[in-house]
């Protein structure tokens, strides 16, 4: 089997992305040191959205990135978790922790068993990629909530059908049942 690593820019320099403005604004994700009060579930591993898009300024679609091509993008796979962990090690002795537990998935050949956080009724049809081509890579945020800014991911938004109707009315795009209830 043959791996191939493509890093975010991140990874290739081996340090953390500079802001276009200036390294004294650039966010640093806050020290965790008790995740029970963070709201969201507790996962197997206390993956950073914080550290990862914002710290690190990793877009979205580099992890999510069937996201514009597929109707269920589902959890990033192991192996992109690991392109860039077989390297990047953590940088204070929690994050090695964690990315410990990546690696021993990684060997153990076991992904992680995530617990869902954004999830719809049955009988509803959400095709990411069709939101991904109207709103564009960075609307992610539209419906899973500002999560550059969160340690703990969890469900922002309501996802009920009044919240999804206005967003469709703000956006000026179909508001036929058939779109997604079929």
């Amino acid at each position: 089997m043959v791996l191939i690593l493509a890093l975010p820019p991140v990874g290739l320099r081996g340090q953390q992305a500079q802001s276009a403005s200036s390294a004294n604004s650039r966010f640093t994700a806050p020290v965790v040191t008790d995740t029970g009060n963070l709201r969201g579930p507790r996962q197997p591993i206390f993956f950073r959205h914080d550290i990862h898009a914002n710290q690190d300024q990793i877009p979205c679609m580099y992890c999510h990135y069937s996201a514009s091509i597929a109707s269920e993008p589902g959890i990033p796979s192991l192996q992109t978790c690991i392109g860039c962990h077989q390297l990047v090690g953590g940088s204070t002795e929690s994050h090695q922790a964690e990315i410990k537990k990546v690696r021993d998935a990684w060997r153990e050949r076991k992904p992680p068993e995530w617990i869902r956080i954004h999830a719809l009724p049955g009988f509803v049809r959400f095709p990411h990629m069709r939101h991904i081509k109207a709103l564009g890579t960075n609307s992610c945020v539209s419906c899973h909530g500002d999560v550059n800014t969160m340690p703990q991911v969890y469900q922002a938004s309501t996802l009920k059908m009044g919240w999804c109707v206005r967003c469709h009315v703000q956006n000026k795009v179909s508001r036929d049942c058939s779109v997604c209830h079929y």
